[in-house]
């Protein structure tokens, strides 16, 4: 049986594909808040799981690789279409990289934590609000450069720390 917060969780899953084509399709106020939507299930699906004593090995696998599909796809369709700057959907992309690798290496070494670092938590909330004002820039014309500009530095700097944490906490698996 599927726990009401891995419903959450999944449907953030299938919301990914849907957000891509509306972003291909120039109909970025659909993506907009689809991937609003999608955000705040993640900020409630991990805690509904707790308060409900609902968490479970799917959710704990689930959960991360629903961010990261959303993430990741998002920040390319924004970087492809020249609306972020392509250095940082390296970034992003590349930590992800860095944490799947992490995550196989703390497998391998039979020390698996589910649980994701601090920093990470913080990048990803940055992630999410940068996607969220470039998506509100183009979906409803906001011209908000100063803030989009701050927040891209924040996501750099949180993305950085962030993979920094996983590659430091990897070396303690020596």
């Amino acid at each position: 049986m599927m726990l009401f917060p891995n419903v959450l969780t999944f449907m953030r899953l299938l919301s990914v594909p849907v957000t891509v084509w509306w972003m291909a399709e120039g109909q970025m106020a659909w993506a907009f808040w689809l991937f609003v939507a999608a955000g705040l299930t993640d900020a409630f699906d991990g805690g509904l799981a707790r308060l409900l004593g609902a968490q479970s090995d799917l959710g704990a696998w689930l959960d991360p690789l629903a961010d990261k599909a959303l993430l990741v796809s998002v920040y390319l369709m924004l970087g492809l279409g020249g609306f972020l700057p392509l250095w940082l959907v390296v970034m992003v992309v590349s930590r992800d990289v860095v944490i799947v690798l992490y995550a196989g290496r703390t497998m391998l070494a039979g020390r698996f934590q589910g649980s994701p670092i601090l920093i990470s938590k913080v990048n990803t909330a940055v992630q999410i609000a940068l996607a969220a004002f470039v998506l509100a820039n183009l979906a409803f014309g906001w011209e908000n450069g100063r803030g989009v500009e701050a927040l891209i530095y924040a996501a750099a700097a949180t993305t950085a720390a962030s993979a920094a944490g996983y590659l430091f906490r990897a070396g303690d698996l020596s």
